[in-house]
């Protein structure tokens, strides 16, 4: 088989993810949309967290040109990104019972606010524990997630649940357990995940569903522009005054 014709076998893979999302999440996403609307319009702040590879689109949604400016990233030292060494060990603290604990009470988090939790799996520890105790202080959970996990692995956590369970909202992005969605009878093993690309989809659409929402009550969505458009460092810097309060990557 030609890499041309693998290449397209992906593209054409993500592109069913991303169409069965569409067409499957449609309520969810709207439900998720109003929820970021609602929590900017009574004056809460907005969180993203995701581990490993899943802190790909918890980043995506932070400090980005169209999107939301009170977006802030939760960070959890030596989960976020692959860039600690080993790379192994972000893998394993995930697994950490009680760190979810630690890093809430050192996070400005407050009753009110909103977090979004982005875990694939859905069965480590920490997102459990993350979206448990976000709840338990008030705070309004997304959870973004293949729930097909839940019936084809087991919990690592204590309580034998998993993200799922503990989200007002939770968005399915349909990846199936492994997440690779390509093989090959030269390959042993399967290839070319599709979770970061369906996930990133599904947030962009709920921030866009966020700044219709917000439209639609009459209120200007706290949106940035790009940096490299005339006019868009004014711009960001207005939004940055008027919602500073709110907005922690700058601090």
């Amino acid at each position: 088989m030609s890499d041309s014709k693998l290449a397209g076998q992906f593209f054409d893979a993500a592109i069913r993810l991303l169409q069965r999302v569409r067409d499957e999440c449609a309520e969810d996403v709207e439900a998720a949309g109003a929820l970021i609307a609602d929590t900017v319009t009574e004056g809460g702040r907005l969180f993203a967290f995701g581990a490993g590879h899943s802190s790909l689109a918890a980043q995506d949604v932070v400090y980005r040109a169209g999107g939301l400016a009170l977006m802030n990233l939760l960070t959890v030292p030596g989960v976020v990104g692959v860039d600690v060494m080993p790379a192994t060990l972000g893998s394993a603290l995930e697994r950490v019972d009680g760190l979810a604990s630690a890093v809430l009470d050192c996070s400005p988090l407050r009753a009110g606010d909103l977090l979004v939790i982005i875990s694939l799996s859905g069965r480590n520890a920490l997102p459990v524990e993350m979206a448990m105790n976000a709840r338990a202080l008030g705070v309004k959970v997304i959870g973004v997630t293949s729930v097909a996990y839940a019936s084809e692995t087991t919990s690592r956590h204590v309580s034998g649940t998993y993200l799922k369970d503990h989200c007002d909202v939770v968005l399915d992005s349909k990846i199936a357990v492994g997440d690779a969605e390509l093989t090959l009878d030269a390959i042993e093993a399967p290839f070319a995940p599709a979770s970061t690309v369906v996930t990133s989809a599904l947030l962009q659409a709920v921030m866009a569903t966020a700044a219709g929402a917000l439209a639609g009550r009459g209120l200007e969505p706290p949106l940035l522009r790009s940096g490299n458009v005339d006019g868009g460092h004014e711009w960001n810097g207005r939004v940055m005054t008027e919602y500073g309060d709110r907005i922690f990557y700058r601090r």
